[in-house]
């Protein structure tokens, strides 16, 4: 009873008219997400695509604050499911490289705009009292919603093909537009964020270490070769953001009445031992468990990282703290995605798991000594 009515009083008309484009941008960004680099057919090549995406992302992101305070949440939103959706058509009917880096820039452009807007926008929706709470129900939605694109888009991909995984996703994407009238127009504020640079930078450092171990993940896991078969594959893919999902409801009870910085350390921990048990690649069993626990520390640092830089943040600075943080997410992810591209073809997949691994564990020294 006290849940139902926390929710009825929680979940407004405009929060859930967000959910539609989060749900929108969600799909349109996960279901092709591994699909590309298997169109991309080689190990270099699979990095580089997810590369291009993920720093025209990068890129996009630190300007979308500035396009939003010139047009709005509604045109700007409009304008990023375009690009993240209609491109993706391209890929149904060419698979020269070229022409997917183009589509993967275009992309990541688009969902560029789609997270920090939208994300700036959610958080002026959601009351600051009950930021834990809010944050864990649009991550629920984004959560479920890639939890069924990532696998499912490999699963397709296997049964009938790339074109099918590639118009559904621009379909389902251009749909989202349908909720963008009903949206705020505009922001109250857009106000900048100064003054709290460690408060924003040390949780963005510690989730992008987090996101460069996903982007090695969703990249090389389908590449795995004939050690791990499709149906293994997929189901890594999934478990992983279900794992992480529950962690992020997890992680908004726990943080808000413990205090965030408690849940960075298991955070990492989680990470780092999912991450490296990826390399049991001749252990399906193994490599199951594995992105579960690999999933759950992703979802603790997911929740933990933005709550602490929300509370960090002055007054009016929501689209920075967004746009920082997308960009660690983004970032990291490419980063993880390109040095895993160069060194898999010599030291194979397995090796650049267990480096992803070790990778995470320099973020230790970030965590912050105090609340």
């Amino acid at each position: 009873m006290t849940a139902t009515m926390v929710h009825s009083r929680l979940i407004t008309r405009p929060l859930l008219l967000r959910s539609v484009s989060i749900l929108g941008a969600s799909v349109g960004f996960f279901l092709p997400l591994s699909v590309v680099p298997m169109l991309a057919a080689s190990g270099r090549g699979a990095g580089f695509s997810t590369v291009a995406l993920l720093v025209a992302t990068v890129l996009g992101e630190m300007a979308t604050p500035r396009l939003v305070a010139r047009i709005g949440y509604r045109s700007a939103l409009a304008l990023g499911l375009s690009l993240l959706g209609a491109p993706t058509l391209v890929l149904a009917v060419s698979a020269d490289p070229t022409v997917i880096l183009v589509v993967c820039v275009l992309r990541g452009l688009g969902f560029a705009i789609c997270t920090v807007a939208g994300g700036a926008l959610t958080a002026k929706l959601i009351p600051p009292e009950r930021r834990g709470e809010g944050l864990a129900f649009v991550g629920l939605v984004s959560g479920v919603s890639s939890l069924l694109a990532l696998p499912a888009g490999v699963w397709a991909a296997h049964r009938w093909g790339f074109g099918p995984v590639f118009v559904t996703t621009a379909v389902i994407t251009l749909l989202a537009l349908i909720s963008v009238p009903g949206l705020p127009r505009r922001s109250t504020s857009f106000a900048e964020s100064s003054g709290a640079g460690a408060a924003l930078a040390r949780p963005a450092i510690i989730f992008a270490a987090s996101t460069a171990a996903l982007g090695v993940f969703v990249t090389f896991l389908p590449l795995a070769g004939g050690r791990l078969s499709a149906g293994v594959v997929a189901g890594a893919l999934l478990v992983q953001p279900a794992a992480a999902t529950a962690a992020r409801w997890v992680a908004s009870r726990l943080g808000d009445r413990h205090g965030q910085r408690r849940l960075l350390a298991p955070g990492l921990v989680l990470t780092a031992a999912g991450t490296a048990g990826l390399a049991l690649t001749g252990m399906p069993a193994a490599v199951i468990l594995a992105a579960l626990v690999f999933g759950a520390g992703f979802g603790l640092l997911q929740n933990a990282t933005l709550a602490l830089m929300y509370d960090g943040a002055p007054l009016g600075g929501e689209n920075t703290v967004s746009a920082v943080w997308n960009i660690a997410y983004d970032l990291g992810m490419a980063a993880g995605a390109l040095v895993a591209g160069l060194l898999v073809a010599s030291l194979g997949v397995s090796a650049v798991f267990l480096l992803a691994a070790v990778a995470t564990l320099p973020a230790f020294a970030l965590i912050p000594r105090r609340h």
